[in-house]
């Protein structure tokens, strides 16, 4: 029977993506692991694999279709001794421009008399989505399996035909739906009518938003709305930093590697998280998951956007290896070429402002993550010295953001102390 091929969710937050440019053509023969099209998510542009094999019967959307919602057929596969003839009538291709009229998520392609329908995404027992292929998805209905139960083998886990005939037939677990917050959110504000009327007398250019400006503001919304922040603020004195900073790059020169003050913060917060175990923890709902690794996200400004790239184990990597890997990722999320695990995770956060003049700020909390770390500009202040005499220091402002429901008020003020000393004492972090 043809098999529908969907629109894959290629990121936690996607809920729709444009389909930028198909790599394969109506007839095609393609085996499970061929690159089918490239798919541009609300964070980057991905390539999207085939899990099942057989021959592209119709392309249902067609390029640069914008707005095409997750689990909306996109194409038709044909299995050994298929024809066009067995794909059914309303199987019509979709234009770019109606692609996301023409699709909604809420009306399927109906089934032909001899094709099963594809069920919807199950989901596991925590409510996360079950990835699995179409032609999984119906061998399982028909076995009753319950897929959250089946481990993938295909890529990133995804669950496929073979995965499905090996698993033993058992009945899936009754769920519960869980309601759509998010769908059934009443309006926080005007409408876009309304606000468009005030300044109907006055001249402006209207900006369409796009995946990624939607989703900051979807989840930067929530986390403020239902994240209690509390914050904590510390100067620290950079002068020494500053001073052995000069002397690694100099002896560093010929291997071409220069750190930046941005590299020291990162290993701080990273050892300070191991300092403070009980610091290194991210909310889930009904529970916490306290981490053993740091692993420290750094938020990345991007044309019309932002990432926060994830450095995984920051406190096992040297400086000079955390400094070339934030290179590598801070370039190739200007690109929007990361894929999604390595912007995904993470129990810390840093966002640094300070290379744009910023004195001090306070940042919004990335959920899941339980604190993240405000940075502010180095600047030259009269300070008090040890011995009660004034002198001229350069002085760093950071706040701490933190999440209440994973670290009380002592606790992260044990893990920003922890901070301050590796940055105010940088050579003991080498010990």
């Amino acid at each position: 029977m043809p098999i529908e091929i969907l629109m894959p969710a290629l990121s936690p937050t996607m809920e729709e993506g444009t389909l930028a440019k198909w790599l394969v053509k109506e007839g095609d023969t393609v085996s499970s692991g061929d690159l089918l099209a490239e798919i541009e998510t609300d964070k980057a542009t991905m390539e999207f694999e085939a899990v099942d094999e057989g021959v592209v019967g119709k392309i249902l959307v067609a390029e640069g279709s914008e707005g095409v919602k997750v689990n909306t057929p996109i194409a038709v596969l044909l299995e050994d001794g298929e024809s066009a003839d067995d794909i059914g009538a309303t199987s019509a291709p979709v234009s770019a421009p109606a692609a996301e009229a023409a699709a909604p998520a809420e009306a399927p392609v109906a089934p032909t008399a001899t094709a099963v329908p594809a069920p919807a995404a199950p989901k596991s027992g925590d409510g996360t989505r079950v990835f699995a292929s179409p032609l999984a998805r119906r061998i399982a209905a028909q076995k009753g399996l319950d897929l959250s139960a089946i481990k993938g083998s295909g890529p990133h886990g995804r669950i496929v035909k073979a995965d499905v005939e090996k698993a033993e037939a058992a009945p899936a677990a009754a769920k519960a739906e869980a309601p759509a917050a998010a769908a059934a959110a009443a309006p926080t504000g005007p409408s876009s009518d309304v606000i468009s009327k005030m300044y109907a007398d006055r001249d402006y250019e209207e900006v369409q938003l796009d995946g990624m400006r939607k989703t900051i503001a979807a989840r930067l919304t929530e986390a403020k709305q239902t994240v209690p922040h509390f914050y904590l603020r510390r100067d620290i004195k950079l002068d020494a930093l500053l001073d052995f900073r000069g002397t690694l790059n100099a002896q560093l020169a010929e291997r071409g590697v220069k750190l930046s003050v941005n590299d020291f913060i990162i290993k701080a917060c990273a050892l300070a998280l191991q300092t403070v175990p009980d610091a290194n923890a991210v909310w889930a709902g009904d529970k916490m998951l306290k981490l053993t690794p740091s692993d420290v996200a750094v938020a990345v400004a991007i044309e019309g956007g932002l990432f926060t790239p994830v450095l995984k184990d920051a406190h096992q990597k040297s400086l000079s290896a955390l400094s070339a890997e934030m290179k590598d990722l801070a370039g190739r999320a200007r690109d929007r070429k990361l894929a999604p695990h390595e912007y995904q995770g993470g129990s810390f956060a840093i966002s640094n402002l300070g290379m744009f003049g910023i004195d001090n700020f306070d940042a919004v909390i990335n959920p899941p993550h339980g604190a993240i770390l405000a940075v502010g500009a180095g600047v030259k202040k009269p300070v008090v010295g040890k011995d009660g005499a004034l002198e001229v220091a350069t002085v760093m402002s950071v706040t701490l953001s933190v999440d209440h429901r994973v670290i009380d008020g002592a606790l992260g003020a044990q893990l920003l102390n922890a901070i301050v000393d590796n940055l105010e004492n940088p050579l003991a972090m080498l010990a």
